[in-house]
């Protein structure tokens, strides 16, 4: 995970959201939440629960955010010195209490919803922290348990919908194969995709003495792990439409987005400069938000279709 550039806003709290990429923190929340609903019930998830699910997994993704630039300040100081706390617009200790806020948003959300979401809400914040506080500077393995705690929040989410029946009666199936696949999903992917951004600001992590994955090893071959693990984030994708028997427009949105973001990663492979990693780290979300949304419209029209054929029945 890291701070990103292109997010000018007036606000700084608004900044440290980074909007630039806000589309795939909405749309991941939205996705998980309608898919859960639709293969659970066949229906689309109440309004208001569904609007809560959204609103809380886009805090918890934030709230992750905003305290890994309060851990992150020295490093931005060089890397992205216009960002808020690098620049001073707002001290760490405004930084830190609305990390906690955002947090505080989310386990409201995920209590509300179901206690399995708040645990598992909990141990995707501790995991997080544990990169943001620790392993950032300590091994170049740093990156690992980013994308765990990422995979998390659809798995977070998926349970608000179609609980694992741990506190609400087992129905005999902890995670169907679809959210398993989303949660792989997301966890590979998110390796190449923070790695993309860990890369840009490979200067900045080299002079404070971060041993990430391209200080370490160098930009070349992480731009060839980072392609790697857009193959199988992209292949587990295909999954997910597979096991939850998604129709047309998932699968055309999904293999469309795709290719263009193996496009990408593979020209990384080709130009691996540390700025060609900022671009690709953004392009990955550009792709997610096309993936997501691919997925939404095609639930929305399956459940609209299997409706009108009830009435025409």
């Amino acid at each position: 995970m890291v701070s990103t550039t292109g997010s000018k806003t007036r606000n700084p709290y608004l900044e440290l959201l980074r909007p630039e990429i806000a589309d795939m923190d909405f749309a991941l929340p939205a996705s998980s939440a309608l898919l859960a609903s639709y293969l659970a019930t066949s229906a689309l998830p109440p309004l208001i629960p569904f609007i809560i699910a959204v609103i809380g997994g886009y805090a918890a993704i934030t709230s992750s955010y905003v305290y890994n630039d309060c851990c992150d300040v020295d490093i931005d100081k060089i890397n992205l010195p216009d960002r808020p706390l690098a620049s001073e617009t707002l001290s760490r200790k405004n930084g830190l209490t609305y990390s906690l806020i955002l947090f505080f948003v989310a386990a409201v959300a995920a209590f509300y919803l179901n206690p399995e979401s708040l645990f598992i809400l909990v141990i995707a914040v501790a995991t997080i922290s544990i990169y943001s506080m620790f392993a950032k500077r300590m091994t170049f393995l740093s990156f690992i348990p980013v994308g765990i705690a990422y995979g998390l929040v659809p798995v977070g989410i998926w349970l608000a919908f179609d609980p694992a029946g741990i506190l609400r009666g087992n129905d005999g199936v902890i995670l169907p194969l679809p959210a398993i696949f989303f949660f792989i999903m997301m966890c590979v992917a998110d390796w190449g995709f923070t790695l993309s951004g860990v890369c840009r600001d490979v200067e900045g992590d080299r002079a404070k003495g971060a041993p990430t994955f391209p200080v370490t090893f160098g930009v070349p071959l992480t731009s060839k792990f980072i392609l790697a693990c857009w193959v199988i984030g992209i292949l587990a994708s295909m999954a997910i439409g597979i096991t939850a028997e998604l129709g047309p427009v998932f699968f055309t949105g999904a293999i469309l987005s795709g290719i263009w973001m193996l496009s990408k990663a593979l020209d990384f492979v080709k130009n691996p400069l540390p700025e060609r990693g900022g671009r690709l780290f953004l392009q990955g979300s550009r792709y997610r938000g096309v993936m997501f949304g691919s997925l939404i419209l095609d639930v929305i029209l399956s459940i609209g279709v299997s409706s009108y054929a009830g009435i025409l029945w």
